[in-house]
């Protein structure tokens, strides 16, 4: 299993609350037809009320069986246009993809 981590800042000029909602409306609507994913995870960074305002305003990760795979959806008709709906509403210059292999840990019991 390969997991894409994706690492997301909201395009600036843009308030949390329409990039929540670009993102919810707009955004995972296309994510989901990508052929091949097979789990989708979204992550929102929370603000500490000690620290300053987190960098990223969420964190998806896009599962797939393999490489491969990711390769395919995101060359496909329905990969291409979440791709190409990023600058929508994402800082392009601060967008992070990491592609890890993911790998289950057993807890002890």
């Amino acid at each position: 299993m390969v997991k894409a981590i994706v690492l997301l800042q909201r395009r600036s000029g843009m308030s949390r609350d329409d990039f929540e909602q670009y993102m919810r409306e707009t955004h995972l609507p296309l994510v989901v037809r990508v052929p091949g994913l097979r789990r989708l995870v979204l992550n929102r960074v929370l603000p500490d009320p000690d620290s300053p305002a987190p960098v990223y305003d969420a964190v998806a990760e896009d599962w797939f069986d393999d490489l491969q795979t990711m390769g395919k959806a995101f060359e496909s008709a329905e990969g291409k246009a979440v791709v190409d709906d990023g600058p929508n509403f994402l800082d392009m210059i601060n967008f992070r993809l990491l592609v890890t292999e993911v790998e289950d840990i057993p807890l002890p019991t």
